[in-house]
């Protein structure tokens, strides 16, 4: 601008249009630290905070903590559970931003802790979280033994008791892990107990911490490339589908 060029002058709605954008991060930072502040000192017992964010409702907040969602004023005065519903759209907002968090990235998915199980060329992939006592699990496993061109990553997942763990265990320290998953789930026959052998089991620990983040509350639980789960036993015929359906999106 040269030295005796004029300021320009903002008509004043622009200008204030103009603060009042830049003050809005401002304020909207302001309110998340009071929140940050007053719902610990309120609520000693409650756990870390890992997010506060504004929703599309006015003067009410999102405090996430893990993957559970709550929710709450401007100041922090009051603090409550449940779904916010658009009653426009009939979207239910909470379900969308749960399934946005626990969602999967197949490419980030830790596989070294799966047992592996390749079927014919191995081209396509199926993620599956599976229980040894899973009774459900154990009908999913023939159906998924039958598909072709696919490779198998099966996360053992005890989540139905301490034998499940110790079922667990002694799969995943079998001298062929794939083997005596398959062998106990089709044949039900069990490999050696490894009880107080030397075994690392830190992975199945990982798969369980891996399957809470995800929300994966029930075995079986299939992933597919894409990202996209089927909870439950579904039938072989409905896992072709979602294989093709999930390498077309690939």
């Amino acid at each position: 601008m040269k030295p005796d060029t004029p300021w320009p002058v903002w008509p004043s709605s622009a200008l204030a249009a103009c603060l009042l954008a830049l003050a809005l991060p401002c304020t909207a930072l302001a309110q998340e630290a009071v929140i940050r502040k007053n719902l610990p000192e309120r609520l000693p017992n409650l756990p870390k905070i890992d997010e506060v964010v504004r929703t599309s409702v006015p003067g009410i907040w999102e405090v996430r903590i893990g993957t559970d969602l709550f929710y709450t004023d401007d100041q922090g005065n009051h603090l409550f559970t449940g779904e916010l519903i658009d009653t426009r759209t009939r979207a239910n907002l909470s379900k969308e931003r749960i399934d946005k968090l626990t969602a999967f990235d197949f490419s980030k998915l830790p596989l070294k802790d799966a047992i592996v199980i390749k079927q014919g060329s191995g081209a396509r992939k199926l993620v599956v979280f599976g229980d040894p006592n899973c009774g459900y699990c154990k009908r999913f496993e023939r159906d998924v033994a039958s598909l072709k061109n696919v490779t198998v990553y099966t996360f053992l997942y005890p989540i139905l008791g301490p034998d499940s763990t110790a079922k667990s265990r002694d799969i995943w320290c079998a001298k062929d892990p794939a083997k005596a998953w398959r062998d106990w789930m089709i044949n039900g026959t069990l490999p050696p107990s490894t009880a107080g052998g030397r075994c690392d089991t830190a992975a199945l620990d990982r798969n369980t911490e891996l399957g809470r983040k995800h929300r994966v509350q029930g075995t079986p639980a299939a992933v597919f490339e894409d990202g996209s789960r089927a909870p439950g036993a579904v039938s072989a015929d409905e896992l072709e589908k979602r294989l093709a359906a999930a390498a077309g999106k690939g």
